[in-house]
């Protein structure tokens, strides 16, 4: 008889081995959705002259087709520059992070740091997926609550940067503010 209303609450559920942890937020804060600086004309100018010389020394080896991609990646850089992001919501919560409702679990994280671009305080996540970064805009207030939440789930350890990172810094300090 014992064995049979065993049987009966393994059936209903109500061990709580099957019981689904709820998802509770650890720290939620708002922040705009990417680093963002507005450029003044000067740096347009210098950057469509040096797009400008190298499209046509491209064009002169290749043909067209990389010119046009060159352009619309220009183009492209000029937008983003252009028109300011929009505030989202992020959220830590014990089972991964949210970024504007959808939620990123633990599993894909590997190490977080912090990070500063365009006087825009970043936290940098290395993940297990391409591109192999998710890099949150984060308010500088809430800078060491997430770090102490963050350190319970995984390790704070900067990565070195890759030669394409450390390209893409030496050309942006040749590039007028």
């Amino acid at each position: 008889m014992e064995a049979a209303n065993q049987d009966k609450e393994e059936e209903k559920g109500t061990f709580k081995e099957n019981k689904p942890e709820v998802e509770k937020d650890l720290v939620t804060w708002t922040a705009p959705g990417r680093p963002f600086k507005r450029r003044d004309k000067q740096f347009y100018l210098t950057t469509i002259s040096i797009v400008g010389l190298v499209s046509l020394i491209i064009f002169l080896a290749e043909g067209a087709m990389p010119v046009i991609l060159i352009i619309s990646l220009v183009f492209l850089y000029y937008v983003m520059s252009t028109v300011p992001p929009e505030n989202i919501e992020y959220k830590i919560t014990n089972k991964g992070v949210k970024v504007a409702g959808k939620r990123t679990d633990w599993e894909s994280f590997g190490r977080f740091w912090f990070s500063k671009r365009h006087d825009s305080e970043l936290l940098i996540f290395e993940t297990f997926q391409v591109p192999g970064r998710m890099e949150l805009v984060i308010d500088s207030n809430f800078k060491e609550q997430i770090k102490k939440t963050l350190s319970e789930y995984l390790t704070e350890e900067e990565i070195s940067p890759s030669t394409l990172d450390k390209a893409v810094d030496w050309f942006s300090k040749k590039l007028p503010n």
